[in-house]
């Protein structure tokens, strides 16, 4: 069955009850789902016919929810084909071609990545945040190191944005929080400093993982840039192949200006995967769709709420099911409602 089908099963209440991984996306995609229905509702309020003016206000209504420029573009395309190739006319059969359409761009463009956190083959497994301040990167940090944690592994923090004093003290606290220690020195200090005794310490002491935290100065790329790059050189020396990943943290909650941030960090590091923090705060979930359209930077983890376990890894079929699910127009609904407006 079609992912496609799959959210029109659910529309008619034909889908089995939810697993455990579904009901985390659809709770966390509530806010996503609800702004990009009432965006298409609000399309289709004024329905009379599939004309130019329709088009147009499809393309404003999907750039709105932050599907990206390029996909409104590819929707508004394909449906003008549809429309000549099935005389699709009325507002059930022009609704789920949009959404069907959206379902195929976001697969298509999706079926080569790789979406696994890589590990090391043999000693400690070493992870690279970065990101500007506030996206949720300490948080992010912090909730995996708990999840490794649980699964019996030994894990380390290293506080390398000392540009900061706070994101010291704020990676301290969570790990205290989580009961993983975290090496640290003073603010201002050397960031590549911290990581050689963090590498130093997590073999030593034989972790299995270290997570770093690192400095987000977007708007001094060249030194950002440097600080990355020589930390990146001190771990290599030390553990070949590390960093295994070098993992952005963008806010969903700020659509566009996340994937304008994408763009600036792939220019500055090589980012292997993203973390899309704040997603069930938002109702602009169609920025995923932008990010695989746009960057082909694979999502790798999501941040769906507050909890400890919500922090998941990206499950794209769920996703998309969490988004799209009850947005499929049912023809009997339909001319109910046409007979009750009569």
């Amino acid at each position: 069955m079609g992912l496609f089908d799959k959210i029109k099963r659910a529309f008619t209440g034909e889908q089995q009850a939810p697993s455990k991984e579904e009901t985390h996306y659809e709770n966390g995609l509530k806010k996503s789902r609800q702004g990009f229905g009432a965006k298409l509702n609000a399309l289709f309020a004024n329905f009379r016919t599939v004309d130019e003016d329709f088009f147009d206000d499809l393309e404003e209504t999907l750039i709105e929810a932050d599907v990206g420029y390029d996909i409104a573009l590819k929707i508004s395309d394909a449906l003008r084909d549809e429309v000549k190739l099935e005389n699709a006319k009325s507002k059930e059969e022009v609704s789920n071609v949009i959404i069907n359409k959206l379902v195929e761009i976001y697969e298509e463009e999706g079926k080569d990545e790789d979406r696994r956190l890589q590990t090391a083959a043999a000693g400690p497994t070493v992870y690279f945040f970065v990101g500007v301040n506030g996206v949720g990167k300490t948080t992010t940090i912090g909730k995996l190191a708990h999840r490794y944690q649980e699964q019996g592994q030994k894990v380390l923090l290293a506080a390398a944005d000392t540009f900061r004093a706070g994101a010291i003290q704020q990676l301290e606290k969570w790990g205290e929080r989580v009961g993983v220690p975290v090496v640290s020195k003073g603010p201002n200090s050397d960031p590549a400093a911290v990581v050689y005794d963090a590498v130093q310490k997590a073999k030593q002491e034989d972790y299995d993982i270290l997570l770093v935290d690192t400095a987000g100065r977007l708007q001094n790329k060249v030194n950002l840039m440097k600080e990355l790059e020589k930390m990146a050189r001190v771990i290599a020396r030390e553990i070949p192949e590390a960093p295994h990943e070098v993992l952005l943290a963008l806010d969903a909650t700020t659509g566009q200006n996340a994937l304008t941030q994408a763009k600036q960090f792939k220019e500055v590091t090589n980012v292997t995967g993203i973390v899309l923090t704040k997603l069930d705060g938002t109702a602009r979930g169609g920025i995923v769709l932008a990010i695989r359209n746009e960057l082909h930077i694979p999502v790798k983890l999501v941040g769906l709420g507050e909890q400890m376990d919500d922090l998941r890894d990206f499950n794209p079929e769920e996703f998309v099911y969490g988004l799209f699910k009850g947005l499929v127009v049912d023809s009997k609904t339909e001319a109910s409602d046409d007979s009750d407006s009569e």
